[in-house]
């Protein structure tokens, strides 16, 4: 009579018995029961549901009626297994071990619960990780991950919990990938699942720590900041403004500052917090209401249109681009016409796909339909004025879309349903959509994944996709099934996203089979070819890829091409500036080493009354070693001179020889360098009064430069 189980205000419920163990010395302690005392707790409980609560409040009988039983695992554990704590039992210990392990801090068991000292804290810090690991893997290997939405958020708020736990046992550096192991060790006989997915597992926990630990290790210094002033004042309330600052400017979760503040005796003003988010929700919508007020769209009812009833606007859109129709409804603005018609080809924006544009044709004038809205599933046709049309309600039209921009809408569309499959396939299953856009002109589309997606894995998944856009796929498109029938076909449904009590099923083959309501092309290979052309992370934990089909992919061709002209004509400029840089360089260099020549000129010695100028230089070619001899002909004014330098390994030797002496005493350059060259293992030859040789062998350069006295002596 006293025990009464329900779930909520309404719904099955009915009387029940609990079963307590007291694990107390005291026998008669039934004064601990319900009572929040470790010392007695509950294990089992049976609920005989034999009532449902109605909204009112009243407990109707059911027809019919059942035991329900429920069964608490680890305190059973715990009992069969003679321990006063779950996490006691083999069911924790092995995990509670390798944190130990990690972290170099011992488990006492022999602590109660509720020890406040520095060993009970570890205790307690070690038993929320292994209890919040345990859940993460198995939660994960069921296909949830991270997220900011659902129970997504549950499971990156554990993961925060269990990583801010892990700083106060000395574990700074993302820790728990390296226990999913040894939850699969004690679990994966049972649960094979987390087995097969334990790489995925540890590579999702891995990312989402590291993405937090830098937002955890700012926020707790400002959090420290935070309440080391409001010691100084004797203050006990963390301002909404500062709750919001350490939100909004530094990630830092505000469940997490509350959490926090709880712990350190601490509390936050809520209420101005959520002040402050509602200020910035409101700066958003009005930001919206601009860009829409751009385009001159301000109808949020239908009530001036004196429509004739409420019926839905018929969408014709599947099966035709064009169509007849009736006006049923419409209102003039001075800058804009709205229409509403019986049936419509128009696809209203929806599902990610934005809206057709197109014309209304009206007798022989046609107005230019620039947006669409559906209010009460009745769309309206936002329309450029044309004074030359006189609008009544019955008046015939034709609705048209514009052809080319929905069939370039369409194969977007279609190639996100490819792409997601792709992606699925190649990252694993734990991919499901988190958002889309699908226009004339690109594809997006944003996915739950855990780190950036590899460029090995891009092209895996682009060759995929194309892979089955060239097999012809027919597109199947089963319209209004009812919900549970298109849930047996297996089509594509994700935790937490609603459904109306019939759907559409879009299907191509056997690849891929999803809800969705937009419109598809016919088959795969109309989409043409689809080219990824970039992935980025959008939000933690979500990522984006940006593609194009059809058209998009020729437009993005012609991009590159444009790029690459432009590119190719800046790399030919600097080629260019490059040259002449190198000449002037060069110049500067061989006038540097023109400057030796002076030295050689003030070195001379005379044989048999001609002057001899010789010495060995630095050139970097025989070019630059010509132009040091044209240098040192004109300086020496009268006699004979020798040059010789190594040049990559070779010997270059010039000579030259002055006019006076070429016509005097027919002193050649050439018959110099041709005895010259044969020292050096070369030959060479040239005009009388300039001539060039070449050798090989380099270790004789300073004997062919001593050879010139005895040509003359």
């Amino acid at each position: 009579k006293d025990n009464f189980w329900e779930m909520g205000e309404t719904g099955p419920c009915g009387p029940c018995s609990e079963i307590h163990i007291n694990l107390s010395d005291d026998l008669n302690a039934a004064n601990l029961v319900n009572a929040g005392s470790p010392q007695c707790i509950e294990i089992w409980n049976l609920v005989f549901i034999q009532y449902n609560r109605d909204e009112s409040g009243k407990l109707n009988e059911l027809p019919s009626k059942h035991v329900d039983t429920g069964m608490g695992f680890e305190r059973i554990c715990a009992v069969l297994q003679n321990k006063k704590s779950n996490y006691d039992t083999d069911v924790f210990t092995p995990i509670i071990n390798a944190i130990e392990k990690l972290s170099g801090i011992n488990y006492d068991i022999n602590l109660p619960a509720n020890d406040n000292s520095e060993s009970g804290k570890n205790n307690v810090s070690m038993r929320v990780i292994a209890d919040h690991i345990r859940t993460l893997t198995f939660a994960i290997a069921d296909g949830a991950t991270p997220g900011n939405e659902g129970r997504g958020y549950v499971l990156r708020r554990l993961l925060r919990r269990a990583s801010r736990y892990g700083r106060r046992i000395n574990l700074k550096e993302p820790f728990l990938n390296k226990l999913v192991n040894e939850v699969v060790k004690n679990f994966s006989h049972v649960f094979p699942e987390i087995k097969v997915n334990q790489s995925q597992i540890e590579k999702i926990i891995k990312a989402e720590e590291e993405s937090f630990n830098a937002t955890l290790d700012r926020g707790i210094e400002l959090f420290d900041s935070l309440t080391k002033k409001l010691n100084e004042k004797n203050e006990k309330i963390i301002s909404g403004d500062d709750v919001f600052k350490l939100y909004d400017t530094y990630g830092f979760p505000v469940d997490l500052t509350a959490v926090m503040a709880r712990e350190q005796g601490y509390s936050i003003d809520e209420n101005r917090f959520n002040e402050l988010m509602n200020q910035q929700k409101e700066r958003a919508r009005k930001s919206t209401k601009e860009k829409i007020g751009t385009i001159g769209i301000s109808i949020t009812s239908l009530d001036d249109f004196k429509l004739p009833n409420n019926n839905p606007t018929i969408f014709t859109g599947y099966d035709e681009l064009k169509s007849s129709a009736k006006i049923i409804g419409f209102k003039k603005e001075e800058e804009k016409i709205f229409l509403v018609l019986d049936r419509t080809p128009f696809y209203v924006e929806s599902g990610g796909q934005i809206s057709d544009t197109g014309t209304i044709q009206i007798d022989d004038e046609k107005l230019n339909v620039v947006e669409l809205l559906k209010i009460n599933n009745q769309v309206v046709h936002v329309c450029e004025p044309n004074e030359k049309i006189k609008l009544e309600i019955g008046n015939e039209v034709i609705a048209e879309v514009d052809r080319i921009r929905r069939w370039n809408i369409m194969r977007n569309h279609s190639a996100t349903h490819f792409l997601h499959k792709a992606l699925r396939q190649i990252l694993g299953t734990h991919v499901q959509q988190a958002g889309s856009y699908v226009g004339p002109d690109r594809l997006r589309f944003d996915f739950n994944h855990f780190e950036k997606v590899s460029k090995d894995d891009l092209e895996a998944i682009e060759k995929l996709v194309n892979e089955k856009l060239r097999e012809n796929i027919p597109m199947i498109h089963h319209r209004d099934t009812p919900f549970e029938e298109a849930k047996k076909m297996g089509a594509l449904m994700f935790f937490g996203d609603k459904y109306g009590d019939k759907v559409n099923v879009v299907q191509f083959g056997d690849y891929t089979l999803e809800f969705c309501g937009g419109t598809h092309v016919h088959n795969s290979s109309q989409i043409g070819l689809l080219k990824i052309i970039s992935e980025s992370s959008i939000a933690s934990g979500v990522r984006r890829i940006e593609a194009v089909t059809g058209e998009g992919v020729e437009k993005y061709i012609f991009e590159l091409q444009s790029k690459l002209e432009i590119e190719e004509q800046k790399i030919n400029q600097l080629i260019d500036e490059k040259k002449k840089l190198e000449k002037e360089i060069a110049s500067l260099k061989l006038k540097e080493k023109l400057g030796g020549i002076d030295s050689i000129i003030s070195n001379a010695k005379e044989v048999n009354g001609i002057k001899i100028f010789k010495g060995k230089v630095e050139a970097s070619n025989m070019d630059e070693l010509k132009s040091m001899g044209d240098e040192l002909r004109e300086k020496m004014k009268s006699g004979v001179g020798l040059l010789i330098s190594e040049i990559e390994n070779k010997v270059g030797i010039v000579a030259v020889v002055s006019d006076d002496l070429i016509k005097e005493k027919k002193i050649l350059a050439g018959n110099i360098v041709k005895q010259i060259a044969q020292i050096v293992g070369g030959s060479g030859g040239g005009r009388p009064h300039l001539a060039t040789a070449g050798g090989k062998d380099v270790t004789k350069i300073e004997e062919a430069l001593s050879s010139i006295e005895k040509i003359f002596s």
